[in-house]
């Protein structure tokens, strides 16, 4: 794309305000249920950090579940809230690439390869167990009802 002189690009179109607050409040719900667990299964250093990995499992699965809500085919802030919002806030890869950092930095790189493979992998099968339950019907429902099955 070319600009000829003195001309200044379109400026970027603003997110609509329902979708920053939907995002933002979905955000803090998630990070405090994520907080939560880990709270009540902390991870002591230098062991499997389970928690984080069943959460970051667990969060593919529900985002990839997310077009299935009618409700967020329908309404696009429900969308931002649930996927971008409560699931980018419940999943975390900065704590699972910390994890495996001190994983490596504590001697235990068999741990660290386990727990990088383990959060790809886990991650990849739920998002996969999510599409072996979904229908052709409902893939059907949700593509007519604006959805991305």
């Amino acid at each position: 794309m070319s600009v000829t002189a003195g001309a200044r690009p379109a400026p970027s179109p603003r997110p609509p305000l329902a979708g920053l607050v939907a995002a933002s409040a979905g955000g803090a719900i998630g990070a405090l249920a994520r907080w939560l667990l880990t709270l009540a299964a902390p991870t002591p250093t230098g062991h499997f950090p389970t928690t984080v990995l069943l959460v970051n499992v667990v969060g593919a699965g529900l985002l990839a579940a997310v077009p299935l809500v009618p409700a967020a085919r329908h309404r696009p802030w429900v969308a931002v809230f649930l996927g971008t919002g409560v699931l980018g806030g419940f999943t975390t890869m900065s704590t699972a690439s910390t994890d495996t950092l001190v994983l490596l930095d504590g001697g235990h790189p068999g741990l660290a390869a386990a727990y990088c493979l383990g959060t790809l992998g886990g991650a990849l099968l739920a998002v996969l167990a999510v599409r072996r339950l979904v229908t052709a019907a409902d893939d059907a429902r949700a593509r007519d009802e604006g959805g991305d099955p």
